[in-house]
């Protein structure tokens, strides 16, 4: 499904190494978590995934399209095959659970009825049908993470990329966001999360790309963090 190969990325005229010749793939449904220090690389990867950023070198795949070919018009609808989750949630302050995932919903240009069938589906999932109509203050962190993650979720895309969903969560938090992780992966999604969190690699026991300076340094099947 995605492939990097032998990717680079440096700034400031090559002064400045990114990432460094990187090459992984990950298969449809799989559950990858990328991990390493601050600097390490995670980010970058995740910016050439959703086009964001080009390569400076080498070529990142989706499928048999590489990515930074996509016409610039053409990019939304490659995107909307992506949904996102980050560390500091970014919902909208004065719009519910509802409404904020009805947004996603409505930037992807679907209907009413749709809308009307589809969050409470989404804030189901995330166990979180009865916070529909609450703003964010008024939610806990891990809330405001579930209904982040299903406003990922509600247009169906292909793949989940988490960028250190659980870094702003206490441990009772986190277990939960990793829970329902898990629970949109065997769902059939693939998803991609970076994370500094030991015990998170620990809890899924899923595959680990392990980085430092910019290079991948180990890639363990069976969900070990070394370094």
């Amino acid at each position: 499904m995605i492939y990097f190969d032998k990717v680079s990325k440096w700034y400031s005229g090559g002064n400045s190494v990114a990432i460094e010749d990187i090459t992984f793939q990950v298969a449809p449904h799989e559950f990858v978590s990328i991990v390493g220090h601050s600097g390490a690389g995670k980010s970058t990867l995740l910016k050439l995934l959703i086009a964001e950023d080009k390569p400076s070198e080498g070529t990142v795949f989706y499928e048999s399209i590489d990515i930074h070919k996509i016409p610039r018009g053409k990019l939304p609808k490659y995107r909307r095959k992506i949904g996102t989750v980050f560390q500091d949630f970014k919902l909208l302050p004065h719009k519910t659970a509802f409404e904020n995932i009805a947004f996603a919903m409505e930037a992807n240009g679907r209907t009413d009825e749709e809308i009307t069938e589809n969050v409470p589906q989404a804030l189901a999932l995330v166990d979180l049908e009865d916070k529909i109509f609450n703003f964010p203050h008024e939610l806990s962190g891990g809330e405001k993470q579930r209904v982040a993650i299903a406003r990922a979720i509600v247009n169906q895309p292909d793949i989940i990329i988490a960028d250190e969903p659980t870094g702003n969560l206490d441990p009772i938090a986190t277990y939960e966001v990793v829970q329902i992780l898990k629970k949109i992966n065997d769902l059939g999604t693939t998803v991609i999360m970076t994370t500094h969190n030991k015990g998170v690699i620990d809890e899924l026991g899923r595959r680990v790309l392990t980085m430092d300076s910019g290079k991948i340094v180990r890639d363990d099947a069976s969900g070990k963090y070394v370094l």
